[in-house]
């Protein structure tokens, strides 16, 4: 996972008042899954190669930018 997308992750944990579990169990998921998600250990962080491929030939880059929800829970499921 890119540097600044792991940074944005976690500045937007603080503004939330959320820690990396609370950010796990809103999403069903372990908390180690997150944290090896986030630090970008085996199992998690990468963009599938597939993906990386088609933005790469397209030139097209992933970005991080705040949602419209207010705080947990909003009502727009968690999943990615």
């Amino acid at each position: 996972m890119n540097d600044r997308v792991r940074e944005l992750i976690d500045t937007r944990l603080r503004e939330k008042g959320m820690s990396r579990a609370d950010l796990a169990r809103a999403i069903g998921k372990t908390p180690q899954t997150v944290t090896r998600a986030l630090n970008g250990n085996e199992g998690g962080g990468n963009v599938p190669p597939l993906w990386a491929a088609i933005l790469e030939a397209l030139d097209l880059r992933l970005t991080v930018e705040p949602g419209q929800g207010q705080g947990q829970g909003n009502g727009e499921g968690g999943k990615a």
